[in-house]
């Protein structure tokens, strides 16, 4: 039965600078999650630069603390449901935001490996929190009109996070570069100092940069009013219903007030109902496999690896690159698409499309690969011969070229050579081509694939668990080249094709899974599991994203990069009968209507 919460239509009578306010700092929260992401790779190069300098940091020490973001990711994915029931939603977001906020002037203040590993693993927990959190508490507090625009809105300010980290850490890469320029006529150890005091001042700064939208986001939380949800629960109701005057017409606050009461009635034996109890099991697998499905169509390798994959489609580098910026940018303004449809279209059309435009865009990429993939000569056999004391050293010359690939292939055209090897369970990818001047040499040696210990592989060894490679192993391991494919360069048309699927396929991802996957993983959930629902539910989505990630080059080493394209499309045509068959359509219905669905 149809509640009168949802039988009056948002009006002109609704609150609109409140649940404006409620959105821009939602908003924020994703901008948050998106630097947490990103910042790291432009500063990256001038730490390295100069505190392995300063303070003799192993390349060991700086692995952790790139690592340490997604360790406290993981870990306050888990426990962030349980937080956000004991303090609140609003007391979770502030958590989240006070976290972020301390961890930048650790970071850009630090003058050590502690400090540093610390505040990176306090960004890593801010982003855990904020990924949990912000969607449970959109969810929770708007009306059903507008939990669409509000998914999208976390969205799209995630993905101009990531585009504003891009930007900090290209402008600072401008600012050393011109600083290099001046610097040229000064005595070598004169510039080598100055140039140090960049360095250290660039990547300092690129971290100082991202406190205002931590300070803001703290501070505006401050202004928000708790989930109502959350306060029924603990048998607020004044102060619930305060929170609905603020985000509901007010002919909708009474009806949705007892509507959000009734289902809490039905404990009324002080029992809390378990994650896992019969009548909670298919929302909650069917939010699980969602979230496992948006990974799992590899949209997380697709935009890291972007320029790898155009690189081996045919486009030179600096199309390569071009293009991949082109993809960045196509997301954000899809995702403005998406913002404008979800609550319009609903989310099961939306995932129907947007996953049946993936697989489609998909396969086409795997087709396009194959066929390259096909005129490849295994030259694996050859390679291992040459290998001399667990290293192969290969001067790319052009008669090395014309030996490998024999004359069958060799007519003129770039060749390109793609070497999987490993060291124990450490695994690596070289790719080169001919007409690159860079690619001069093949030289594979254990201390540039045999990586120290990071601090996941520590955390998981020190609970007797072995999901990473042992570096003590490896390090007795022989060198086995487990495939060499060698074959022409595709010709740019066939990059320029590649690139138009990926674009393709980043549009519609943008459209549908991009958006809805928020939505799902709140919607979906009942009320009295969502939010440890919703952590467990997160925690498999960063496992799968994680995985597929760690297996992306040692697959398209060894089988090409069409049976990558091949794996993806299969699992985005089941992510497209999921969406057809078994999900609900969830646009505008309240949360118990939903719940109600699943009894």
């Amino acid at each position: 039965m149809t509640s009168s919460a949802h039988a009056v239509p948002a009006s002109d009578a609704a609150p609109r600078w409140p649940v404006r306010y409620l959105l821009f700092i939602a908003g924020l929260g994703g901008l948050l999650y998106g630097i947490d992401i990103g910042i790291i790779a432009g500063a990256l190069p001038y730490l390295e630069a100069t505190a392995s300098h300063a303070w003799q940091l192993s390349s060991q020490q700086l692995g952790f603390v790139v690592a340490a973001v997604l360790l406290g990711s993981v870990l306050s994915s888990l426990f962030a449901g349980m937080v956000a029931d004991l303090i609140g939603r609003r007391g979770a977001m502030l958590l989240a935001g006070v976290l972020f906020t301390a961890s930048i002037p650790i970071m850009a203040l630090a003058s050590g490996y502690t400090p540093l590993l610390l505040g990176r693993l306090l960004q890593g927990i801010s982003g855990g929190l904020i990924g949990v959190v912000v969607p449970l508490y959109l969810a929770e507090v708007l009306a059903p009109e507008r939990r669409g625009r509000g998914a999208a809105m976390f969205q799209l300010l995630l993905t101009i996070g990531l585009v504003l980290a891009a930007l900090i850490g290209l402008y600072q890469a401008h600012a050393v570069d011109a600083a290099t320029e001046s610097m040229r006529n000064l005595p070598l150890v004169q510039q080598a100092q100055e140039l140090f005091a960049v360095k250290d001042h660039a990547w300092r700064t690129i971290f100082w940069s991202c406190l205002l939208p931590g300070v803001v986001f703290c501070v505006g939380v401050l202004w928000l009013s708790e989930s109502p949800r959350w306060l029924v629960q603990r048998r607020r109701t004044d102060a619930a219903r305060h929170s609905l005057q603020r985000t509901l017409p007010a002919a909708q606050v009474e009806p949705t007030l007892a509507q959000i009461q009734a289902p809490a009635r039905t404990g009324a034996d002080g029992k809390r109902d378990r994650l896992l109890s019969r009548r909670y099991v298919v929302p909650f697998l069917l939010a699980c496999v969602v979230l496992a499905c948006t990974q799992a169509t590899g949209i997380n390798s697709v935009l890291a690896y972007a320029v790898n994959i155009l690189n081996q489609a045919g486009l030179p580098g600096a199309a390569a690159n071009g293009a991949d910026v082109a993809i960045k940018l196509l997301n954000a303004l899809m995702t403005v698409v998406a913002l404008l449809l979800v609550d319009r279209k609903g989310r099961k059309f939306l995932l129907m499309l947007g996953s049946g435009g993936i697989c489609l865009s998909l396969l086409a990429a795997a087709m396009l690969f194959y066929k390259t993939e096909q005129g490849r000569l295994d030259v694996q056999p050859r390679l291992q011969q040459m290998v001399q004391a667990d290293t192969l050293q290969l001067d790319m010359d052009q008669a090395q070229w014309r030996q490998l690939s024999s004359t069958r292939l060799h007519n003129g055209q770039p060749l390109q050579l793609t070497v999987s090897y490993s060291f124990g369970g450490f695994s690596d990818v070289r790719s080169l081509r001919s007409d690159n001047p860079s690619d001069h040499q093949l030289r594979i040696q254990r201390d540039a694939t045999v990586r120290s210990d990071s601090v996941i592989g520590s955390f998981f060894r020190g609970l007797h668990l072995n999901p990473f490679p042992d570096p003590s192993t490896a390090a007795t391991a022989p060198l086995h080249i487990e495939q060499a494919w060698i074959g022409p360069v595709p010709p740019p048309t066939h990059g320029w094709l590649v690139a138009t699927c990926i674009l393709v396929f980043v549009a519609f991802f943008a459209v549908g899974p991009g958006i809805c996957v928020w939505l799902a993983l709140s919607e979906l959930m009942p009320n009295r599991i969502r939010s440890n629902g919703m952590s467990i539910a997160l925690l498999i989505n960063q496992f799968v994203s994680t995985s597929i990630a760690a297996v992306f080059l040692p697959t398209v080493g060894r089988h090409g990069y069409s049976s990558m394209f091949l794996f993806w499309a299969g699992c985005t045509f089941v992510f497209f009968l999921v969406a057809t068959f078994w999900l609900p359509e969830t646009k505008g219905k309240t949360l118990e209507e939903i719940e109600a669905h699943f009894r």
